[in-house]
């Protein structure tokens, strides 16, 4: 079974503070698990849920002939 991350643990990884977090868990924005001892995540699903947040750049057409 995988280990469940405690949100400090997430904070952490992510470099954000504990009430982003929340609010994330709150607004069911990132994957998560609400157990009596408090919320838990995955880190595999945290991991797609990354990859996924990801934005694509946005390339501009540069004529070099000039």
């Amino acid at each position: 079974m995988e280990k469940l991350l405690k949100i400090e643990e997430i904070c952490d990884l992510l470099q954000v503070s504990r009430s982003t977090v929340y609010e994330w868990t709150h607004m069911e924005k990132i994957p998560h698990y609400k157990l009596p001892k408090g919320i838990r995540f995955r880190m595999s699903e945290i991991s797609l849920w990354v990859k996924k947040m990801k934005r694509r750049e946005k390339y501009r057409y540069v004529n070099l002939d000039n």
